[in-house]
């Protein structure tokens, strides 16, 4: 049975299938860890109260504040959030703007010895992780926060990304959430969006860090419009995998391969494999359905890298693989025009330098 939207396979949640599996219950122990099941229901009961004197901590100034998320749903507090629980992405593209949040949840452990590519350029080592795997969202840790608001995508709405569901109306009891779509929608709206939530949480756009940002993702939109021209023909497949199966991505499900069509870029179109259809999934044996170009790989923690998908002979047969003709795909880029302005140069370099290659 699933309990959430299934974005993604050996993607968002780790490997797995890409109709996520039913989430895995929270452990007892992470729960209970502070005095049994009653301690734990005194101290959510004890943060509710304490609501209200979260919410007139978030700002000095005192005003009403209010926000009107994907899901339709107008967050309405007494005054500016200040302590902001966010997955992971979401807290880099807001620090990206600014603001700061003060724990996260997510992947955000160094992978390799290098930053976590969902963690942008924050210093994880400041802030509070309440869950770093699927499923785990440890709500005392989060409580103990004293949250103002909690903010996540949303893959597709209403649910929010990796925020488990059996838990979900004890993590909304402590705090409003917002909820940003990132689903079958062109990349430029969750940019908007988030450029919008950072505004209403007390970020000047005319800073000079973000001015120089979105001029120079600005100027990478148009180097990769003016490559994906230049070589035109040239098919490119996103995916990604895990011991089992290759995924190829549904184009138009993706917000960020969506808008990479708009500026030319030509994909190879998986199959929805289920009502979800964010892919198409292929049995390794047959991981050569598609011909393609240039290949995009899921460049997440949790998805096979590419020294682990060279163990894979048929990924080593593909023409693109052959040829050396693969690039980095930032499935879970922060939502930000700093996040996503060296995506689009890495991707416009990687499709003037591709050849088109034999079938």
């Amino acid at each position: 049975m699933r309990t959430s939207s299934p974005y993604n396979p050996s993607g968002p949640s780790g490997p797995s299938t890409p109709s996520r599996p039913a989430l895995p219950a929270l452990s007892r122990r992470g729960l209970l860890t502070a005095g049994g099941a009653l301690g734990l229901g005194a101290l959510l009961t004890a943060c509710g109260d304490d609501k209200d004197k979260a919410s007139n901590a978030g700002s000095s100034d005192g005003k009403a504040w209010s926000f009107k998320d994907d899901r339709g749903k107008t967050v309405r507090t007494k005054s500016t959030p200040k302590n902001i629980v966010a997955f992971i992405s979401t807290a880099a593209a807001l620090h990206d703007y600014g603001v700061e949040c003060t724990g996260v949840f997510g992947p955000s452990k160094p992978v390799g010895g290098k930053p976590n590519p969902q963690a942008g350029d924050l210093d994880v080592d400041k802030l509070t992780s309440v869950g770093e795997t699927w499923g785990q969202f440890n709500i005392e840790k989060y409580a103990s926060l004293k949250p103002d608001l909690l903010i996540s995508n949303m893959f597709p709405p209403p649910n929010l990304w990796f925020v488990p569901e059996e838990s979900s109306k004890k993590i909304a009891a402590l705090a409003p959430s917002v909820g940003i779509n990132g689903a079958r929608a062109s990349l430029l709206e969750p940019l908007k969006r988030y450029t919008d939530l950072a505004v209403a949480l007390g970020a000047d756009l005319e800073s000079e860090k973000v001015r120089a940002a979105k001029s120079r993702f600005q100027k990478a939109e148009r180097t990769l419009r003016k490559a994906a021209k230049a070589n035109g023909g040239l098919k490119v497949m996103a995916m990604t995998g895990d011991a089992d199966q290759m995924y190829v991505a549904v184009p138009d499900s993706y917000c960020d391969l969506n808008y990479f069509k708009d500026l030319g870029v030509e994909f190879v179109e998986g199959k929805k494999s289920d009502e979800w259809g964010f892919w198409e999934f292929l049995s390794w044996e047959n991981a050569d359905k598609y011909h393609a170009d240039l290949i995009m790989v899921d460049n997440r923690s949790s998805a096979l890298n590419e020294q682990q998908l060279a163990k894979k002979p048929t990924w080593n047969k593909l023409p693109a693989v052959k040829a050396g003709q693969t690039v980095p795909w930032s499935m879970e880029e922060r939502y930000s025009y700093a996040g996503y302005a060296p995506v689009l140069e890495q991707l416009a370099a990687a499709v003037e330098k591709s050849k088109k290659l034999k079938r």
